[in-house]
């Protein structure tokens, strides 16, 4: 899947160097949208858990500094692209990237278990892994040499699982309307675009070493416990905005969202393992693309 959907962020790429029209530049920035931002972070979010369970905290740490790291570094390399060239070559160059590279180190590279190559999670031998706290109460105990996963169907069937997508959706809906409106918000009161634009750069910054300690706080906190605490920071954050009107309001606007984001993203990524396991988690959490 991984060399499947890098394959086809790609040709969405190539697809967008063309920009023939309106409804051409809809097709293409829906396959963007479809391939990149939705598919190419499930699929890491799914392969991630299969690899670790106890150590699952620090796992999605580390994944989560290269997200922040191009957060912080691609825009900035997308305007000297296009400043230097144009908008045509950028596309071009992603697009090229994507499929002579990502797409086959994906393919030969990327193991989907520790089990396909004769390994156990977390690189331990097979023992008695204790449930985590988290666990539906109907199916905690302890677990011998494997664990009792869950299917959609089943998953379905409990509250806990529609609580937790609507917990999900919930700051997915924050951040992305934040994102794409930020500099019309900020230019409401008074806030310059360039100024607007480095929140953005200064949330990356503040998510990247808060999201690699959040992974290893997670792994000795509850995660329910931890989603509480994510939503008392969105609120934080939405009420620090109804209040910017100077730069330094910025800055602090833009302190807080990184520290939220950078703990929300690796809350909401352990979440779903911790409570419905390893093998049906790709189509568990395929409902946060719909």
């Amino acid at each position: 899947m991984s060399a499947v959907i890098g394959l086809c962020l790609g040709l969405a790429c190539l697809w967008n160097s063309t920009l023939l029209g309106p409804l051409w530049i809809f097709v293409g920035f829906f396959m963007l949208r479809l391939f990149g931002q939705g598919s190419m972070t499930l699929i890491p979010s799914t392969l991630v858990p299969q690899w670790f369970i106890q150590k699952r905290g620090r796992a999605f740490s580390i994944m989560a500094l290269g997200g922040f790291a191009s957060s912080s570094f691609i825009p900035l390399f997308n305007v000297w692209m296009i400043q230097t060239w144009d908008l045509r070559v950028t596309w071009w160059v992603w697009g090229g990237l994507l499929n002579l590279l990502f797409t086959p180190l994906t393919y030969y590279f990327t193991v989907n278990k520790p089990e396909d190559v004769g390994l156990s999670p977390d690189g331990d031998s097979p023992k008695i892994v204790k449930s985590p706290d988290s666990f539906p109460i109907d199916k905690k105990k302890d677990i011998i040499d494997t664990e009792i996963n869950w299917t959609l169907a089943e998953a379905k069937k409990t509250r806990t699982f529609w609580f937790i997508l609507l917990a999900a959706a919930v700051p997915a809906l924050i951040n992305k309307g934040l994102t794409f409106h930020l500099i019309s918000i900020l230019g409401e009161r008074g806030i310059s675009p360039l100024n607007s634009a480095f929140i953005l750069t200064l949330m990356a910054l503040v998510g990247f070493p808060v999201s690699f300690l959040a992974g290893f706080i997670l792994e000795r906190v509850k995660t329910n416990y931890a989603l509480a605490f994510v939503f008392l920071g969105e609120i934080m954050v939405l009420l620090t905005l109804q209040g910017v009107d100077s730069q330094l309001n910025v800055i602090v606007f833009g302190l807080m969202w990184g520290f939220v984001v950078g703990f929300e993203q690796i809350t909401l990524n352990l979440i779903w393992p911790n409570y419905y396991r390893r093998r049906h988690l790709g189509s568990i959490e395929e409902l946060l693309l719909v």
